[in-house]
C-alpha cells in the first residue's frame, strides 16, 4: 500500500532519514515526541513539500505518478488542514460529492448522526473533538484504499479519542485490503489499534515491531548496581542509570525471567519503550 524507502529532507536544524512500510490489511503507527518527523514524513508522502532523496510507492506507483483515479483512493488528515470554519457539515455534502466518485452519503450521514454532529452548525463554532470526528468521517466516506492520518487525536479527551478510534476499526472491517498509516504522541491510542508500530526520534527510525511482540516480548528490568555487572547484556537494547541501579530495557522479557529469577521485570508499556529508546544509552 505504502512503501517509503529512505526518504530524506535537510532543513537548517531537522535531518528526516525515514524508511517504512504499511502493508495491505494493516494499520501502521508511526509514534514519536512532537518534532520528531512525523508531520514532515506526512507532507512528503502527500506531496505537500518536496523530498530531497529517497523513494515513496503509494498504491503500487511512485507517488509522483499518481493520478486522479489513485488520489481518489487515499483518505487523509492533516493536523493543519481542515474544512472553512464558515461551512456547515450540509455545505460539505455537496464539495465532497463532487470531489469523490465513490462517496457514500448514506454512510457520512450515518456517521455525522452517530457521532452527534450539528448538520446547520458552522465548524467554527464545534469543539476540538467535533472538528477531529468530521475530519476522520470525510476521510473514511468516499471509498479510500489507505488512510493517511496525522495526529487524528491530539487534543481529544478520552472518550473522544475512543469514538473516532471506532470510526478508523469500522473502516478497516469493511473491507479486508484496506490500510491505515496513523501517527500519534499519544501512545495508548495506537496500543488497541495498530498491527506495527515504528518509532521516530530526531527524523530517525529507531525502533520497529509488532504491536503484539512489542506487548508481549518487551520487558524493563530493574536492577541493583551488582545485579547489572553480573547480567547477561546481549539482550539488553537500553540502559539508563537510576538512584537504585539501572533500568534496562530488553525485547527478550522472557529470557530474563527464566535465568534471573531474583531480578524485577516489569511488562514494558510503549510509552515506556519510547521513554528507553529515546533518553536510554545503548550498551
Amino acid at each position: 500500500m505504502l512503501r517509503i524507502e529512505h526518504l530524506k529532507k535537510e532543513y537548517q536544524e531537522f535531518s528526516l532519514d525515514c524508511s517504512l512500510e504499511v502493508k495491505p490489511g494493516c494499520v501502521t503507527g508511526l509514534i514519536g515526541q512532537n518534532g520528531a518527523g512525523k508531520s514532515t514524513t506526512f507532507k512528503a508522502v502527500l506531496g505537500l513539500i518536496k523530498k530531497d532523496q529517497g523513494t515513496i510507492r503509494i498504491l503500487g506507483k511512485d507517488s509522483q505518478e499518481l493520478g486522479p483515479k489513485e488520489k481518489q483512493e487515499l483518505g487523509v488528515v492533516l493536523s493543519d488542514s481542515g474544512f472553512s470554519n464558515y461551512l456547515t457539515v450540509n455545505d460539505v455534502i455537496p464539495v465532497l460529492s463532487s470531489l469523490y466518485q465513490k462517496f457514500d452519503r448514506s454512510y457520512f450521514l450515518e456517521q455525522i448522526q452517530k457521532f452527534g454532529l450539528p448538520r446547520d452548525k458552522k465548524i467554527k463554532e464545534f469543539s476540538t473533538g467535533m472538528k477531529a470526528k468530521l475530519k476522520v468521517i470525510v476521510a473514511a466516506s468516499h471509498g479510500a484504499k489507505l488512510l493517511i492520518l496525522d495526529e487524528p487525536t491530539a487534543g481529544l479527551d478520552v472518550v473522544a479519542r475512543d469514538e473516532l478510534l471506532e470510526v478508523l476499526r469500522d473502516f478497516m472491517e469493511q473491507e479486508e485490503d484496506r490500510a491505515i498509516l496513523i501517527s500519534s504522541h499519544i501512545s495508548s491510542d495506537l496500543e488497541t489499534l495498530c498491527d506495527d508500530l515504528y518509532m521516530i526520534h530526531e527524523g530517525k527510525i529507531v525502533l520497529h515491531e509488532d504491536t503484539d511482540v512489542l506487548l508481549s516480548d518487551y520487558g524493563l528490568l530493574k536492577v541493583s548496581d551488582s545485579q547489572y555487572e553480573k547480567l547477561e547484556k546481549r539482550h539488553i537494547l537500553r540502559y539508563k542509570k537510576e538512584s537504585f541501579g539501572y533500568s534496562c530495557l530488553t525485547d527478550q522479557k522472557q529470557y530474563y525471567l527464566e535465568n534471573y529469577p531474583q531480578i524485577a521485570v516489569e511488562k514494558g508499556t510503549v510509552d515506556e519503550v519510547i521513554t528507553m529508546m529515546i533518553r536510554g544509552a545503548e550498551k
